[in-house]
């Protein structure tokens, strides 16, 4: 079970998983946040905003909106000792506010690209669930290509996580001041 981000800042309390079968890619990751569904739900779906606080992102922004669906692009380049891999997407996020997030590839560097991020309460805790089903344009190794993976996504997540508690303890803060 995955504990708190009090835990560990560096994310090594963050679960995850890949899986590599043939040329398809599962991720399946699991943690806590010391916040409510929506303060976890506000930092994920800031696509705006994203690039200012997920290292590896160089560009994060909505293109369009209708009702509940997004289509956003970003791009980016993800790094692990001397690996690089540039990336590019543009994706439609469906959202079921504060409880769900489904993202599905409409074009990019991959051939597909397939999201599904769960948020639920544990008594005053938010767990995140979420899972990634992609295939790669390019090869990547195994071994190489499940640790890079692993690192890039707990990175990511973790940083999102950090976004999540910084932005609670400004709140927090404002408030005290009053």
């Amino acid at each position: 079970m995955a504990g708190s981000s009090a835990d560990s800042p560096t994310g090594r309390d963050i679960e995850v998983q890949v899986s590599m079968v043939g040329e398809n890619i599962i991720i399946d990751l699991n943690f806590t946040v010391p916040a409510s569904q929506q303060e976890v739900w506000d930092v994920l779906t800031d696509f705006d905003g994203m690039a200012d606080f997920v290292s590896n992102l160089k560009e994060s922004k909505i293109v369009s909106v209708s009702e509940d669906r997004l289509t956003i692009f970003q791009s980016g380049t993800a790094t692990y000792g001397p690996i690089r891999y540039p990336f590019e997407s543009t994706r439609e996020v469906r959202l079921v506010p504060y409880h769900q997030i489904l993202t599905h590839l409409l074009s990019g560097n991959m051939h597909k690209l397939e999201g599904t991020t769960y948020l639920t309460d544990e008594a005053g805790l938010t767990r995140v669930v979420h899972r990634t089903e992609a295939i790669p344009k390019i090869w990547i190794p195994a071994v190489v290509g499940k640790v890079f993976i692993e690192h890039e996504v707990r990175e990511q997540f973790n940083e999102m996580r950090n976004e999540v508690i910084r932005r609670k303890r400004t709140v927090l803060k404002k408030e005290d001041e009053r």
